[in-house]
């Protein structure tokens, strides 16, 4: 509709204008335009009247007036026609159009555009070419279209790919119902779905009723795929629709390049117009490249309806692919079609009874036309024989039908078996993928088989019978692979395939790509699965049903070969591909086909060529295997046979194996091949002397010449192996060899090849090498000439050996043995001697052979020779002679002759060092010696040998020994000499006399080497050896040593000289070397004069200025060796000062200063004078400000002469320093005294709190309390001995703080932060008080309101229906349980999984469950039941009767909140049989006349019992009748009689039990020795409806009293023993049964470690596969501490108190709701909604009501159900539809989008929206200016603008002044920053981590409770269970062995023997057992 019609149909005076368009359509009228009638306020006739005029209609003129859809218009229809609607003026109603009409449309998108564009619009085409889906969304529309045509419902794709018909197209055309042109405008509307669609009953969406496989064809359904699917394809789609009763067809056509011009022309782009014209009316195609439409159009004529969909504007690629993989697509899409094609049972190509008649009537068929000369490709889908769902049911063997229900939907499902057939799968391959590979009977190389599914899941999944192609579902866990116990080989489970089909109840995209939640919902807790068998569900457990389904198929179909005796895992080389190398598993046998192989076997091969024989080596299967095993497939390796012709095994597919041959012929081939082969070896010597077994030859004798032949067993001579009609040829040669055997192993000496030769056969010539000793062997062996090998086909070759041995020959020469290179003189040496044969073997010595030894330079000398073995050896050999020194040897040649010898003469060189020590020398030689006193002496000394060679040799310690001196000793060791230095000799001469000294040489370690003496001559010195000191001034003054003198303090020592004298006392003269070593121990004013000091004359002694100070001085020369020293003692000079002396300085308000004040008189040095006098007191006075003088005394000290200070105390002012002024005639003295508070006397709080203080029940006050002590004038006190205590009142009121009582700190001050507050809601006081020295110290007190935490669950209240009876193993009615808040208001939001019921057997236990308590789990609640309860639901009453408690439980946070504990009566359930109390032993009786062996029963009670043995009877009445039965329930067998001949008895039933005293037979009683009965015991009750249970007691029957007795006996035990048995069975169950539970649960979180690790992984938090706990416990504290640092960098925050944040239904402040980046934003808006800030937000009105009302309506507040804002966001005012009107300056953007919410993001919207409205935030005042100058020229409205530099422009455009001018930020409440972005990621992963911790945790202590049962179960104590088990078995088994032995050959006694007659009958002789 154009805009000029729009405008004309807006609201005037308050009526709807309505204009309509007519087309006049009566007669051939040309004309192409309608007539715009105005019909506003008019109704049908008026409209006719109009019509008539406009139309210069006669008055009685026929005509009807119809829509597009030729709906004839009455009165109600034209009601019913909207503005812009066009009708057609027609002379009837079927009347053809002469001229096509037009109706135009708006099919702007639904707005299901919008609110369901994220829920199906994502997808991904996972690599596939999507282009066939996007035909099958065509053919969709198209199934729907004909759903309801009775007839053959036809489906074309024509594909016009021949460019001699125009450009190229797709066409989809159908034979369905067409569409109307409302339905036609209603398809081009994007996101119209049926359900959205309004209007006729035809548009009304109704779901279709339900049919098998859902194949409804209702897949039309999303208003999406049509439009999506044909602009994938191409850019233009031209439908041509007509419907069913209408004579028009219409025709819509949209395009992108129609789209682009309106949007470029600025016209409304969903518009359009609907072509109605007549069928076959092709007028209006006038372009060139779309004359195909000619012919399209031209089908039109006689059709009834139809539609076609034409596509053009095709993708190039599109048209390639349609091309090229024509097969592959059309392949798709008969998938996706394939039920809809086939039928609800599919395509079975094996099946003969396809029945034409029986197949759906849907024909689906492709046409592809190509250029000439192509022809034509046609294919119908039905034809299609390779698509998935074709493969899988023909190569099905059984199938496995079920039904899943959930959510209300159901979905069907076939599970289909494909078997395994001896050597492949017949699980279908994709083809697609499938590589062309077919094997050849020739290759060896078997196929090797995976599992058959491979990876691929299981089911394929169907939506209303079509297929979705991205969805499969993997498994269910019922149809999984179990990982224990299966009753299957693990490969049955990949040989199944399925499909599910379900309805639109199950969501799917918008593309019909994938299922939104499919697999998710069917594997909820809550799908029911149940089979369908013949077309009945039934009601039993699926997985047992499948897993029985699935071992009959295995049984039934598979073919498998079952792989028996593991012997491990193998890496094989040969095979060819490296990826297949490797795992392979090896067997020692296999089962196949009914036969067992195993290793070692013989076999034939068949189909191969050749044919193998020969043996198994190992069979062999590619996997991980590690047990027996069915697979597919495998192989065979085979050593073929006989090894000695082929050498080789060979591998070949097991299938290969032919199972017709016999053992018996294969080994008969074998044998008669082995007999050509090499059998030994012919050996001759042609010249003779041939060497017998075990030959003894000398050295050098020749061995040969050797000539050999090789013969077979039929003694021919053979020179290669025989062929045997297979193999290459392959020559024989002899080796020979001669090996020498010895000690350190066989060494080869000999190796000869011989070739062969018709004349000699194999020649060998002499060997004449053998000149080695030993033993030897000859061997001659047959090898193989290409290989050398000795041995084929694992047989040796023929071989010949000879063993002898070498001997040595007669002495010829001889060798020097090993002697030491270096020698000594004089020390003796041995000279070993070797004596050789002419081989250089050693020989037994000559006799008598006389050695000659000579050396140049030496003397030799030698003391004997001896003879061992081949040993000939010189004894102590000595040589003499001079050498050079310790370090150089010289070298020698000595020769050693052996007369007699053919070589008698050898030479040696050796090298000669010095020998042993031998004597000391001394050097000087002088005697005595002369040495200065004072002076060390000094001595060389030497060490010589016997040739007076100076040796070194080890501890050679020479000590020398000085009278009165320490010994002195030196080590000549290394070098033989030495020097040695004494002491200094310091000796005391007197008068210039020399002294002599002894000195005594030895060497330590050698006593034998002679001491050496010398004499020392001392002389005395000239050295200083005594100083004195003298005053100039006075030569008299000759200063002692040590002397003290006093001096006064302060003054100056002059004139001090010095004198030095030698050890003669002669004086020494001063010189300048002398006096630099004068030295004084005082301070001098500069350096020490040298220039004085050589004038002997000191530096000035200045004395010290203190009295007590005794100074010490010395001179000193020659670092004190010569010294002088002296003490200097001051006294003091005369008064200077007064001096006050303060003990004590600090003292405390109100107290007297402590310790004294001494009042002294000082010199100028500070010396105590000590001239004071008695009388000094009268003259002094002290001055202080807030001084007490009344208490000041002065008291004399006679003592000490001071004056002592008392009583200073002051009584005012504040703490600090105050000068004391003390004064004494003229002598004034000044001291400072520090005054700090008084004693403690208050205490003051200094910081709380904001007030009103509300807290939350069982939550803390974030803001500590800080109490200051004080004194009596307010002053701070830091006394810490004072204790601060926090009590609260009233005591209901429980305060938890870190301290309760505190002292305080330094600075007198205790902080209280309080963690929780506990009690009843209402005002309570929190009081400090202290206490010092046990006494109170008064304090303040603060009010508190505490209010109920409704976030804080506190208790568990349980709803059930507590009059409901509750048999035994029935259902517990529904427990509700709700979670209640410490407001009494119920709480939602827990974990389901953290809610259990407990229950046990007894009375409540208190407060806590025991551990003994059974824990069940809370059930999922119904549709119509409230969610914020925990529902238990259908769980079972225990078996058995009593009392019972109950207690629910709920885990928050490692802690539990309990109910109370309910107490429930089980009692007895229906009754269904009667019973024993006890069970009675089996009884064993005989005709015996004892009544104790005929006793059936004795003192027994029968109760009347439900089916779980509790008492329920209690008010029946009845009888029971007791009988006797045979066990094998033959009536016709002689049965005994109780006592009386009575076949029974009749008991009375009395409140439902009854007591029996005795049963027993009657003597002689008839019946069979040895056999069986049942004393049947049958009730009769009635009351009862439903017949109860008899009880059956079994007993033996003999008669033979002893053999009764034994049977008895070994009944009783076995009873006993199976009861024992059974006891032990359930123990070792239990053990079993909670080994798996463990196990299940460690690899369960095992596998939930493995996940979060991943996701850790995944978020670059790296964690090992190791890892223990404390590895992430530092991991933790690592994060934790990068998020408290970035937690705890200073950020702006909000300074606003927010009291009410936490309180229900409150969100908090408003300041506090958000948070601003950045700091100039924060600052202007804050400012700008300062009077907002603090306003309290509320979600409802009645908690901004309680607040008001709380804080007397002083707390401005906000309701959000009553605030309204307009919903979207509109954008800014420089933006109009989508586009910019003009540049915008200064960044605008709406203040509210710099707000960053956390939580209650819709909430926070609606408050900012609400206060902050539109108002604007740009950068500066400038570019706000000329923004509001933009907008208002633009004719808008522009909102309050705010700028970062903190100004403000008003709506109404009013800025400046101090209003519109933000302050600086310190002065205002402005919004916080928001914390940094990597601050929450390291909460996530701290959470993550967390998270992973704790199951890690679970893993480790699984692991740890899982081997602790293991061990348990391995225990000595469980093994001595499992023995003593087995033994009572053995013993069982052995008792049940002698029952069955002792049972004889039933002998009737026939009724006739119980007869009355008095008679007792002979009874036959009896043979013993």
């Amino acid at each position: 509709m154009s805009k000029q019609h729009r405008s004309a149909s807006s609201t005037e005076e308050g009526r709807v204008r309505r204009r309509i368009c007519v087309f006049d359509r009566r007669c051939d009228n040309k004309e192409t335009t309608g007539k715009w009638l105005e019909t506003s306020g008019l109704d049908f006739n008026d409209f006719l009247h109009v019509l008539q005029q406009k139309f210069a209609m006669r008055s009685r003129e026929r005509f009807v007036l119809a829509t597009t859809d030729r709906t004839v218009l009455d009165f109600d229809k034209f009601g019913e026609l909207q503005d812009g609607s066009t009708v057609v003026l027609l002379q009837r109603e079927d009347q053809a159009l002469s001229v096509a009409t037009t109706e135009n449309i708006n099919f702007v998108p639904h707005y299901d555009t919008l609110i369901q564009g994220g829920m199906y619009e994502y997808y991904a085409t996972e690599g596939r070419n999507s282009l066939p889906y996007a035909l099958a969304e065509l053919i969709d529309n198209s199934l729907s279209a004909t759903a309801k045509s009775t007839g053959m419902r036809t489906i074309e794709i024509r594909l016009l790919f021949d460019e001699t018909l125009g450009k190229p197209a797709v066409i989809v055309l159908d034979n369905g119902c067409g569409m109307t042109p409302k339905q036609l405008k209603n398809w081009a509307v994007y996101r119209l779905s049926k359900f959205s669609r309004k209007g006729s009953e035809q548009e009304e969406y109704i779901r279709p009723e339900p049919v098998p496989r859902s194949l409804n064809s209702d897949i039309s359904y999303f208003g999406v795929g049509g439009k999506q699917a044909v602009f994938y394809i191409g850019d233009s789609t031209r439908m041509i629709s007509k419907s069913v009763g209408t004579p028009d067809v219409h025709e819509l056509v949209l395009s992108k390049e129609d789209f682009v011009r309106k949007e470029q022309n600025k016209e409304d782009v969903f518009t359009g117009t609907i072509r109605n014209r007549k069928p076959g009316d092709s007028s209006h195609v006038n372009k060139d490249d779309e004359r195909f439409l000619h012919a399209v159009i031209a089908e039109e004529s006689g059709k009834e309806s139809f539609t076609a969909v034409v596509i053009t504007g095709v993708l190039q690629e599109h048209i390639t692919f349609l091309k090229q993989d024509f097969e592959e697509w059309t392949r798709q899409l008969a998938q996706i079609y394939h039920y809809y094609i086939h039928g609800a049972n599919g395509n079975d190509i094996n099946c003969s009874s396809t029945n034409s008649h029986h197949l759906p009537k849907i024909d689906i068929q492709i046409t592809l036309r190509e250029k000439p000369p192509r022809c034509p490709r046609v294919m119908n889908l039905r034809e299609v024989e390779d698509d998935m769902q074709t493969l899988y049911i023909s190569n099905a063997a059984d199938t496995f039908e079920f039904n899943a229900e959930q959510d209300g939907g159901t979905v069907e499902g076939v599970i289909r078996y494909h078997p395994f057939l001896y050597d492949k799968e017949t699980y279908p391959k994709d083809p697609s993928a499938m590589q062309a590979s077919h094997d050849d009977d020739d290759d060896d190389d078997c196929e090797i088989s995976g599992e058959a599914r491979g990876k691929r899941s299981i089911f394929d999944c169907f939506w209303n019978g079509r297929l979705i192609p991205y969805t499969t579902v993997s498994e269910f866990d019922w149809c999984a692979r179990p990982s224990r116990d299966a009753v299957v080989p693990a490969e049955c489970y990949s040989r199944f395939s399925g499909v599910l089909f379900t309805d639109d109840r199950f969501k799917v995209s918008t593309n019909k790509l994938t299922f939104m939640d499919l697999e998710l919902k069917l594997k909820n807790k809550d799908t029911i699965f149940t089979r369908i068998a013949n077309g009945q569900k039934q009601r039993t457990i699926i997985q047992k049903e499948f897993t029985q389904w699935l071992k009959n198929c295995h049984t039934k179909y598979d073919k498998q070969v079952k792989f028996l005796g593991y012997e491990g895992t193998i890496t094989r080389t040969d095979v060819p591909t490296k990826k297949m190398q490797e795992p392979w598993a090896t067997f020692s046998s296999i089962e196949w086909d009914g036969k067992i192989y195993r290793k070692g076997q013989l076999v034939k091969s068949r189909k191969t060529h050749p044919l193998l024989y020969g043996s198994v080596v190992r069979f062999l299967l590619y996997g991980d295997f590690d047990r027996d095993v069915f697979a597919s497939g495998g192989q065979v390796e085979v050593a073929l046979e006989p090894r000695a012709l082929h050498d080789k095994t060979k591998t070949i597919a097991i299938s290969k194996i032919d199972k017709t041959a016999t053992d018996e012929a294969i080994k008969k081939y074998i044998d008669n091949e082995s007999l050509k082969l090499p059998e030994k070896l012919k050996v001759d010597w042609p010249e003779g002397h041939p060497w017998p077994q075990n030959a003894v030859r000398p050295a050098g004798t020749p061995l040969g010449p050797i000539k050999v032949e090789i013969v077979n067993k039929k003694g021919e001579s053979l020179s290669r192996m025989p062929l045997g009609d297979r193999g290459t040829v392959k020559k024989l040669t002899i080796v020979l060899k001669v090996i020498k055997h010895g000690p350190e192993g066989d060494q080869e000496v000999v190796n000869l090849t011989g070739q062969h030769s018709s004349k000699w056969a194999f020649w060998f010539k002499k060997i004449e090498v053998l000149t080695q000793l030993g033993k030897f062997t000859l061997f001659l062996n047959t090898v193989i000439h290409e290989s050398d090998a000795t041995v084929f086909g694992g047989k040796k070759l023929p071989s010949f050996e000879l063993m002898f041995t070498i001997k040595e020959g007669s002495a010829e020469s001889f060798l020097i043995g090993a002697v030491s290179p270096t020698l000594h003189v004089g020390v003796p040496f041995n000279i070993p001697l070797l004596i050789k044969d002419g081989y250089d073997h050693s020989v037994t010595p000559p006799p008598n052979l006389m050695p000659v030894l000579e050396c140049s330079g030496l003397d030799l000398s030698y003391e004997k020779v001896d003879c061992s073995g081949t040993m000939f050896t010189i004894r102590s050999v000595k040589a003499r002679g001079k050498v050079q020194n310790y370090q150089q040897s010289k070298t020698y040649d000595l020769n050693v002759t052996l007369p007699g010898l053919k070589k008698d003469t050898q030479t040696l060189m050796i090298s000669l060092l010095p020998g042993h020590p031998h004597s000391l020398r001394v050097m000087p030689e002088d005697n005595p010696i002369v040495v200065e006193n004072g002076n060390p002496a000094r001595f060389n000394v030497e060490i010589h040998d016997e040739a007076g060679n100076i040796t070194a040799h080890p501890k050679q310690t020479v000590r020398c020994k000085v009278q009165g001196l320490e010994p002195v000793s030196t080590d000549c060791s290394s070098t033989g000499a030495g020097q040695l230095v004494t002491q200094p000799v310091n000796l005391k001469i007197i008068k210039g006399e020399p002294q002599k000294l002894k000195v005594q040489f030895e060497i330590l370690s050698q006593k034998n080497i002679a001491m050496v003496a010398r004499e020392l001559k001392v002389v005395p010195s000239t050295r200083v050896s005594w100083m004195e000191l003298c005053s100039e001034d006075d030569e008299n003054l000759v200063l002692r040593n040590n002397e003290k003198i006093e001096w006064l303090a302060g003054g100056v020592l002059e004139n001090l000289f010095y004198r030095l004298y030698d050890e003669a006392g002669r004086e020494v003269p001063l010189t300048a070397e002398i006096a630099s070593s004068i030295k004084v121990n005082w301070r001098t004013t500069g350096d020490l004069s040298l220039e004085d000091l050589v004038k002997g004359k000191l530096p000035d002694v200045q004395v010290p200025t203190q009295v007590h100070e005794e100074r010490f001085y010395q001179v000193s020369y020659q670092n004190q060796s010569v010294s002088v020293s002296f003490n200097i003692v001051p006294r003091p000079d005369e008064p200077t000062r007064l001096k006050a002396t303060l003990s004590q300085s600090t003292v405390k308000l109100g107290e007297t200063l402590p310790g004294k004040i001494i009042l002294e008189l000082v010199d100028q040095y500070d010396n105590v004078t000590k001239t004071l006098t008695s009388t000094c007191v009268n003259h002094m006075t002290v001055e202080a400000e807030g001084l007490d003088k009344s208490a000041i005394g002065f008291v004399w000290q006679e003592s000490s002469r001071s004056v002592l200070v008392t009583g200073v105390q002051f009584q005012s002012g504040t703490p600090g320093f105050r000068e004391v002024c003390f004064t004494y005639r003229s002598f004034v003295t000044r001291v400072k005294v520090k005054v700090t508070a008084g004693a403690p006397a208050q205490l003051k709080l200094v910081s709380e709190p904001e007030k009103p203080l509300q807290v939350l029940n069982d939550r803390g006050i974030a803001t500590p309390f800080l109490i200051q002590l004080c004194d009596k004038w307010g002053n701070l006190s830091p006394d810490q001995r004072v204790v601060v205590e926090l009590t609260s009142s009233p005591a209901t009121l429980k305060v938890t703080t870190a301290y309760i009582s505190k002292p305080v700190n330094t600075e007198g001050k205790a902080s209280f932060t309080v963690n929780s507050v506990s009690g009843p809601k209402g005002y309570y006081q929190l009081m400090f008080k202290g206490s010092f020295n046990n006494k109170p110290i008064p304090g303040p007190s603060v009010n508190l309101t505490v209010i109920p935490d409704p976030n804080k669950p506190v208790s568990l209240s349980v709803e059930y229906d507590d009059k409901a009876k509750l048999p035994a193993g029935g259902k517990f009615p529904v427990f509700l349980v709700t979670v209640l808040s410490d407001e009494g208001s119920a709480m939602k939001n827990f974990n389901p999984a953290a809610a259990a019921m407990l229950l046990w057997k007894g009375v409540p236990s208190g407060t806590i469950p025991p551990q003994t308590a059974i824990e069940l789990k809370c059930s999922k609640p119904l549709e119509n039941e409230k969610k914020d309860c925990f529902y238990f639901r259908d769980k079972e009453i225990p078996e058995h009767v009593g009392k019972y408690s109950i207690q629910f439980s709920l885990r928050i946070d490692k802690k539990f909140l309990f109910s109370d504990q309910i107490t429930v009566n089980v009692v007895a359930n229906q009754p269904v049989k009667v019973g024993p109390e006890s069970q009675p032993p089996t009884p064993v009786v005989s005709y015996s006349k004892a009544i104790a062996n005929r006793t059936l029963v004795e003192n027994m009670t029968l109760r009347i019992m439900d089916s779980y043995g509790n008492p329920a009877g209690q008010d029946l009445d009845g009888k029971v009748v007791v009988s006797i039965i045979h066990s094998s329930g033959d009536s016709s067998n002689t049965l005994p009689l109780f006592e009386g001949k009575a076949k029974g008895f009749q008991f009375g039933l009395e409140e439902g039990k009854v007591h029996i005293n005795r049963l027993a037979i009657m003597e002689n009683s008839p019946g069979e020795n040895g056999s069986s009965y049942v004393l049947l015991f049958k009730p009769e009750v009635p009351m009862v409806s439903t017949p109860l249970a008899p009880f059956e007691l079994p007993f033996h029957f003999y008669n033979d009293a002893e053999n009764q007795r034994k049977i008895s006996e070994w009944s009783r035990k076995k009873d006993e023993l199976t009861d024992a048995v059974a006891k032990y069975k359930e123990t070792f169950n239990s053990y079993s049964e909670l080994l798996t539970l463990l196990t299940k649960q460690h690899l369960d979180y095992k596998t939930k470690e493995a996940m979060h690790r991943r996701e850790l992984n995944k978020r670059n938090v790296k964690i090992p596969q190791t890892v223990s706990i404390p590895d992430i416990d530092r991991l933790l504290t690592e994060k934790t501490a990068e998020a408290g640092m970035l937690l705890n960098v200073p950020r702006r925050v909000c300074s606003i108190r927010d009291h009410f944040r936490g309180q229900p239904d409150v969100l908090g402040m408003v300041g506090h709701l958000a948070y601003v980046e950045d700091d100039a934003a924060a600052t202007v808006i804050s400012w700008h909604i300062r009077g907002d800030m603090d306003c309290v937000i509320t979600t409802t009105t009645a908690a901004a009501r309680r607040i008001f009302d709380n804080t007397q309506g002083r707390q401005q507040v906000m309701a959000l159900d009553s605030v309204y804002v307009p919903p979207g966001n509109r954008p800014l005012p420089h933006i109009r539809n989508g586009h910019m009107l003009f540049d915008p300056p200064g960044n605008p953007v709406y203040a509210r989008q710099l707000l960053i919410y956390t939580k209650d993001l819709e909430s926070c919207e609606i408050v900012f929206k609400n206060i902050l409205g539109d108002t604007i935030l740009i950068d500066d005042l400038d570019s706000a200016n000329n923004y509001r100058r933009a907008v208002v020229q633009n004719k808008m409205q522009c909102p309050t603008i705010l700028t970062k530099q903190g100004d403000r422009i008003s709506s109404r455009g009013k800025f400046g002044g101090t209003q519109n001018k933000c302050p600086p930020m310190n002065t205002l409440q402005v919004f916080g920053a928001p914390l940094p972005h990597q601050y929450y990621t390291l909460q996530e992963e701290i959470d993550l981590i967390t998270q992973y911790r704790s199951v890690l945790d679970k893993t480790v202590e699984a692991a740890v409770h899982r081997d602790d049962h293991l061990k348990a179960m391995k225990s000595p104590n469980m093994l001595k269970k499992q023995q003593e088990m087995e033994e009572k078995m053995k013993r069982l088994k052995e008792i049940e062995r002698q029952l069955e032995s002792a049972s004889v050959r039933p002998g009737k006694r026939g009724p006739d023997a119980g007869e009355p007659s008095g008679i007792i009958p002979k009874r036959g002789r009896q043979r013993s057992t």
